[in-house]
């Protein structure tokens, strides 16, 4: 299938893989300590490696195992080196080669994969002495780095970038209907809620945790829209999950979020809202998708309990507040009426018409009521907005000194458009544009005379509003 091609960081324990992780998506996502074999699990992020769009995989370190955990935690990090495109070796250069990390790139030679060797914690060291001693592993090009300084992050984005995967532009699915993705945990009830859509037994629906392994694509058609459903396995990172071809499955669901326009996330209500849940919305919003929370089960529990999960849905999913709440009963049915015209809602919300003189209007208003904080003691200047592209939604605003701007203002911004212009369950995106103004091209050409004129003109206006 298409998808957002794989990139996985592979090491020994404590070389700084999660520090990279971080560096690279820009996020906190992986823990980062000075403790070996912190991380267990596969973790997936998104990242831009030199322009390129990635699923980024932080893994557990492969060393000698000493425990049944530590094991799992290496079965987990091998399978993420199987579903990837291109593989980062990272090793340290103040530790130096040991003999666990010869055995590391034995395997990965055997593999046949794309292999860049960084190696991390260069800063303070010479260079060549630093990458002598890791040349010896024979993986063709170094790339020295220093992760947490964020160092030597761009030439490793060239060199993967090389070895990924040439872009597929070609889609599976086509564009003349609503794309739509069901996503969630194991057992939530995705393809059931798949068959009740399409009214049939297209997918395989039954109580067991991970029966669905691959993404199936059906198209229907609800009161004249047309609908191409995307229904994934589901994801989950416990270990264990790696048995058979599960092992699989959250990859394809990711890349299926890319493919759709729209994702319904299907949370299952006797279980609650988990800490997962709560992860695959942060995987939507960061694609830039539309999102709609589906609480399945709801007729299995009780008036009590609805309220419970009510409140788990506004405390573990705040940040995702902007998406509609829908509850629903796929088994029976229920709910599927509502389910359908938020998912609608949404889609129409992100397809529709922002113009340039209606964000402008509401940037403005929303500057009048609540001027932006200065930054090194210099006020931004916010001038005009224009829209810049949807999934995602974002906002183009042209200004001055507008680098730093704080994400608290960030946040009062994105809400008064969201407002302004209904954008229900659509991630909004803010772009910051120093010094585009349109007309100050037009300044220059007027004479010393007319801008001392519109200087006075300026000055009147001001004394007037003062005496008002």
């Amino acid at each position: 299938m298409t998808g957002l091609p794989v990139v996985a960081v592979v090491g020994r324990p404590n070389v700084g893989k999660s520090t990279l992780f971080n560096a690279l998506t820009r996020t906190r996502d992986a823990l980062v300590a000075d403790t070996p074999g912190v991380t267990r699990d596969r973790i997936y992020g998104r990242a831009e490696i030199d322009g390129r769009p990635v699923l980024l995989v932080d893994t557990g370190g492969l060393d000698n195992a000493g425990d049944q955990v530590e094991l799992g935690a290496q079965a987990q990090t091998r399978l993420a080196i199987e579903e990837a495109d291109v593989i980062v070796l990272l090793t340290d250069a103040r530790a130096g080669i040991i003999p666990v990390e010869r055995e590391i790139a034995s395997e990965l030679r055997q593999l046949g994969k794309s292999v860049v060797h960084a190696v991390n914690k260069t800063d303070g060291l010479d260079p060549d002495l630093a990458l002598a001693e890791a040349s010896e592993l024979g993986l063709g090009e170094l790339c020295p780095i220093s992760a947490s300084h964020r160092r030597g992050l761009d030439r490793l984005g060239r060199a993967v970038a090389e070895r990924l995967p040439a872009a597929v532009d070609e889609a599976i699915l086509p564009d003349d209907g609503l794309r739509l993705a069901l996503i969630g945990r194991p057992n939530a009830g995705k393809s059931t809620l798949l068959n009740r859509l399409l009214g049939e037994e297209r997918a395989l629906a039954t109580p067991v945790p991970g029966t669905t392994r691959d993404p199936i694509h059906a198209t229907i058609e609800r009161d004249g829209v047309r609908y191409h459903l995307i229904d994934t396995a589901g994801i989950r990172r416990r270990r264990g999950s790696q048995q058979g071809v599960e092992r699989f499955s959250t990859i394809k669901a990711l890349q299926s979020i890319e493919q759709a326009r729209i994702v319904c996330l299907v949370c299952d209500a006797v279980e609650g809202i988990t800490d997962q849940d709560a992860r695959l919305a942060g995987h939507v919003i960061e694609a830039g998708r539309g999102l709609v929370i589906a609480l399945n089960k709801w007729d299995a529990i009780g008036n009590e309990r609805r309220h419970q999960v009510l409140v788990e849905v506004a405390e573990r999913l705040d940040f995702a507040r902007f998406a509609p709440v829908v509850t629903i009963s796929a088994l029976h049915g229920s709910g599927l009426g509502e389910l359908t015209d938020a998912v609608e809602h949404v889609h129409e919300s992100a397809n529709g018409d922002l113009s340039t003189s209606a964000l402008t209007r509401t940037l403005r208003r929303a500057v009048e009521a609540h001027p932006p904080p200065a930054i090194r003691q210099r006020t931004p200047k916010l001038r005009y907005a224009h829209s810049g592209g949807q999934f995602p939604t974002r906002i183009v605003i042209h200004g001055t000194r507008t680098e730093g701007m704080p994400d608290q203002y960030q946040r009062y911004l994105v809400n008064r458009f969201r407002e302004a212009f209904e954008l229900t369950g659509v991630p909004v995106r803010l772009v910051f544009r120093e010094g585009d103004n349109p007309y100050a091209g037009r300044r220059n050409k007027l004479s010393p005379r007319q801008i001392q004129k519109r200087r006075r003109l300026k000055k009147f206006v001001q004394r007037k509003n003062r005496k008002r």
